[in-house]
Parts: structure tokens; C-alpha cells; sequence
């Protein structure tokens, strides 16, 4: 199973003060040292944390592939043209939203984003869609003619969250998934096996297969055990833990129990 870090949230605590500490860049060493596989960065609209100059030096920098995530926007579309990562993942975004809420409404944005992978292509940049675990999903994949898809898995996570850990203790809790035992875990059940069943289509289907958003330390190995499933793309967790444990054991705590 391969292991994707964003690096996302490194920004995030830069950002906070608006100063010049912690910088992104200087997670590239580690992170190979840890033996991650890939860097990923989100290049948002609004920029509310990782800017272009970060998305320019890492792009320039890293030894490993970079996977750079952005929106169908026109605009973003031309900057990782020029930037040229490894792979650029198309992702929805809503300015308001605190983090990516679900996956990519393929069929309602086919035309652009039909377009954006085409520009791309021509730029020899590989593309993934970033899509909730759904046959129209995969299927609409397919014919869009990408190399990878990338699961969304935050409905699983939070089920998860709200089943196993605190969080329906706290301010946090999803007022949606504010149910008994006994639901959330017919829900988890069954959220975990349309996952496996996406991840199986799209690989029959000659798609390769990532996911993320949502994973822990606490819920990753009940989706590492996918075989069809390849590669893992995970930030805030190991961001999180490194503040108490350092970045290179946070990754090789997360290359343990993905293995």
C-alpha cells in the first residue's frame, strides 16, 4: 500500500500567525526519509494555506512524486499546467467549506472537467478524480479516460469517529450521525463495503485506485485491507501526531499499519 502525505497542514499552522514558520518545503526530506511514497498539496482558490510559490518550490524540490490537488477553475487548471506535477487531482471545493466535503459531481461538471483533464493530458500530468465511492462515479471515470480515482472516504471516517471515538462528546459532533450503536454500525458496515465494491469496478475497469480524507491512526486498517485499493493519501492525522511525536515517526507509525 502506497503512502501519500499531505502536507497540507504544515501551512495551515504557518497561516495561523501569517509568518514564515513552518515552512512545507522543509517536510520533503523527512518524509522521504520515512519512506513515503508521494507529497501531496492542495492548491485551493482561496489559498488558505498552501500558496503557489510553496506548490512551485515543492514541485521543484521533492524527490518523490508530487500529487497536486486543485479545483476544474480555469484559472488553477493553467498554474499546475505550468507547475507540472506527477499528478494533479480534481477535486470540488466551496470556498466556506472547513475541508473537501465530498467527492466530484461528475456528471453535472462533465464538460469541464472533461476539458481540464484534457489540458492537462496535453501537459503529460497524470489526473485523478476525486469521487464518492459510487458505480455512475467510476463508471463517468471511465469514460472521461483517467489514469487514477481517488475515493472519498469522509462519510466512512466520520461514521467512524462518531462510532468509536469521542466526538459525539464534544462541540464537533455530527448532528446527522448523532444515532445509536447499533445504526452506526450497520452504517460503518455498509459504508465500509461500498467502498470495497467502487474500488473493486474501477480497477476492473483499468482505473487505478486511491482514497483519503477522514483517515487515522484509529480507522485506516479497516480500509488498507482492500486489495483493489493501492495507495492511501492522508495529511491532518500524521500532521497531527507529529506535533507530539515528530514527523518522521507520525509517517512511520502510518507505513505500519497501512503494510
Amino acid at each position: 500500500m502506497l503512502l501519500g502525505v499531505n502536507i497540507d497542514h504544515i501551512a495551515v499552522l504557518r497561516e495561523a500567525r501569517k509568518i514564515n514558520d513552518p515552512n512545507p518545503l522543509d517536510a520533503l526530506g523527512v518524509c522521504k526519509l520515512a519512506n513515503a511514497d508521494q507529497i501531496t498539496i492542495h492548491l485551493r482558490e482561496d489559498r488558505r494555506h498552501i500558496h503557489d510559490e510553496d506548490a512551485k518550490n515543492i514541485i521543484k524540490t521533492s524527490t518523490l512524486p508530487v500529487n497536486l490537488e486543485c479545483s476544474i477553475n480555469e484559472e488553477i487548471i493553467d498554474i499546475v499546467c505550468k507547475l507540472k506535477p506527477q499528478r494533479a487531482t480534481l477535486v470540488p471545493e466551496n470556498r466556506q467549506e472547513v475541508t473537501t466535503e465530498g467527492g466530484l459531481d461528475l456528471k453535472t461538471n462533465y464538460k469541464k472537467i472533461q476539458k481540464a483533464i484534457k489540458q492537462l493530458h496535453e501537459n503529460e500530468i497524470e489526473v485523478s478524480l476525486f469521487i464518492d465511492p459510487t458505480k455512475e462515479m467510476i463508471e463517468l471515470s471511465s469514460k472521461l479516460e483517467v489514469e487514477w480515482v481517488e475515493l472519498h472516504t469522509g462519510t466512512f471516517a466520520n461514521i467512524y469517529a462518531m462510532l468509536y471515538g469521542n466526538l459525539s462528546n464534544t462541540h464537533h459532533s455530527i448532528k446527522e450521525l448523532e444515532l445509536s450503536r447499533e445504526v452506526l454500525k450497520e452504517k460503518l458496515d455498509k459504508s465500509k463495503k461500498q467502498i470495497k465494491k467502487a474500488s473493486n469496478q474501477a480497477v476492473k475497469l483499468d482505473l487505478k485506485v486511491a482514497a483519503g480524507h477522514g483517515l487515522n491512526y484509529q480507522n485506516v486498517r479497516q480500509i488498507s485491507k482492500i486489495k483493489s485499493i493501492s495507495e492511501l493519501n492522508i495529511g491532518q492525522s500524521i500532521i497531527a501526531r507529529s506535533v507530539f511525536s515528530g514527523l518522521y515517526q507520525a509517517i512511520l507509525d502510518m507505513k505500519e499499519l497501512i503494510k
